[in-house]
């Protein structure tokens, strides 16, 4: 069974730059995202209750051009579609998992 992570839209500190910002499972993650010098969308940072805020900073790995087009058309919209915003997130963890803390991960059921 596949969890409903509820993604929302959200805005940051200035203290924490992003181009975009998603909350989900109530506020629990929140996770920023920024452009590429490509244009392709990746996760740099990414913040757990009970865990901290955890940047993505080495070894970046970018969506391909497709999923950030997708991701781009999804954040754009007022309501978003809960199915394909869960596939473009769970796969940019995937990509990046060696940067981003397993347990919080486990716990968050965020491993895909």
């Amino acid at each position: 069974m596949r969890q409903d992570f509820d993604f929302f839209k959200t805005n940051m500190p200035e203290s924490r730059k992003a181009d975009f910002c998603l909350g989900c499972l109530d506020g629990s993650v929140f996770l920023d995202f920024n452009y590429s010098n490509d244009n392709l969308i990746y996760l740099c940072r990414i913040s757990f209750d009970g865990y901290g805020c955890c940047n993505i900073d080495n070894n970046v790995v970018c969506l391909d051009y497709k999923l950030s087009q997708d991701f781009l058309t999804e954040i754009s919209k007022d309501n978003l579609n809960q199915e394909k915003m869960t596939k473009i997130v769970l796969e940019l963890i995937r990509l990046n998992k060696e940067n981003i803390w397993i347990d919080a991960l486990e716990e968050y059921k965020l491993m895909g």
